[in-house]
C-alpha cells in the first residue's frame, strides 16, 4: 500500500479533532474550530484549526492569526513534537493513525506546506532552533547554574525545546528528551548549524542516554557565541 503525504494528511483531517486534543492539548473546541496559541501548542487563542469541512475550507486547515503562518495537521505534528526530518513526520503519523508502514515514492511537498530540508543541513539546524524557546525558566536554565554558570544575560545564542526527538541509530525507536539548543553562527551571525545536547529532566544532568550531545549543519570555521561581539 503507497501513502503519500497527500493521503496522510486527508486520513489525519478525518479526524481533526482528535489530532488536535492529542498535539494541540493547550487549545480548545469553539464551535468547528480548535483554538490554540501557535503551531507548537502553546496556550492562547490565535491559531484556528478546522475540524470539519465547510464553505470556507477543508478540515484539518489551520492559519494562525498573528503570524500568518499556515497548514495541514502533518505541519502540527512536526510543529508540536519539534520534528526536523519529513521521514519522522511521517513516522508520528502513521503511529497516530496506526496505518501499517508504508512503501514511499517520490513525495510531493502539499501545498502550504514547508519544503523538506536534508536532514543535517544548515536549513535544518536553521528550523529546530526557529523551533525552540527561550532557556529562562526551563530545564536547560537548571542545567547550566548546577555546572557553574551564573550570569545568563547574554545566552541568546542558546534555547529549549521541551520534546527534543533523539534516535540512537537508525534501528533504535525515536526517545523524546529535553535538550538544550545551541545555535554554531559565522562572522554574520547566520545560524549554520546547532549543538544539541539532550538533558535529563529531573536531576539538571545530561539525559542517560548514549550520546548525550550531537550537532548537525555546517560547523568549520563556525561557533557557539555568547556575550557581546
Amino acid at each position: 500500500m503507497k501513502l503519500r503525504p497527500h493521503d496522510l494528511a486527508r486520513r489525519l483531517a478525518d479526524r481533526a479533532e482528535t489530532v488536535c486534543c492529542d498535539y494541540l492539548s493547550n487549545g480548545r473546541r469553539q464551535g468547528n474550530y480548535w483554538l490554540v496559541g501557535d503551531v507548537r501548542n502553546m496556550p492562547s487563542r490565535s491559531m484556528f484549526v478546522r475540524l470539519k469541512d465547510t464553505a470556507k475550507g477543508t478540515a484539518g486547515k489551520w492559519t494562525d492569526a498573528a503570524t500568518g503562518e499556515h497548514g495541514d495537521l502533518l505541519d502540527v505534528i512536526r510543529e508540536s513534537r519539534g520534528l526536523v526530518d519529513f521521514k519522522d513526520v511521517v513516522e508520528e503519523a502513521r503511529r497516530f493513525l496506526s496505518v501499517p508502514h508504508p512503501v514511499f515514492g517520490l513525495m510531493r511537498t502539499p501545498a502550504g506546506r514547508r519544503p523538506e530540508v536534508v536532514v543535517g543541513s544548515p536549513e535544518a539546524a536553521r528550523r529546530l532552533f526557529a523551533m525552540s524557546q527561550p532557556i529562562q525558566e526551563t530545564v536547560a536554565e537548571a542545567y547550566l547554574r548546577e555546572r557553574g554558570t551564573s550570569d545568563l544575560r547574554e545566552t541568546g545564542s542558546l534555547r529549549f525545546h521541551p520534546r527534543c526527538y533523539y534516535r540512537p541509530d537508525e534501528h533504535s525507536p525515536t526517545e523524546i528528551w529535553p535538550a538544550m539548543i545551541a545555535a554554531v553562527t559565522d562572522l554574520d551571525d547566520s545560524v549554520k548549524g546547532v549543538h544539541r545536547t539532550w538533558l535529563d529532566p529531573d536531576r539538571q544532568t545530561k539525559a542517560p542516554i548514549e550520546t548525550p550531545r550531537r550537532a548537525m549543519g555546517e560547523l568549520l570555521g563556525n561557533a557557539v557565541r555568547f556575550g557581546e561581539t
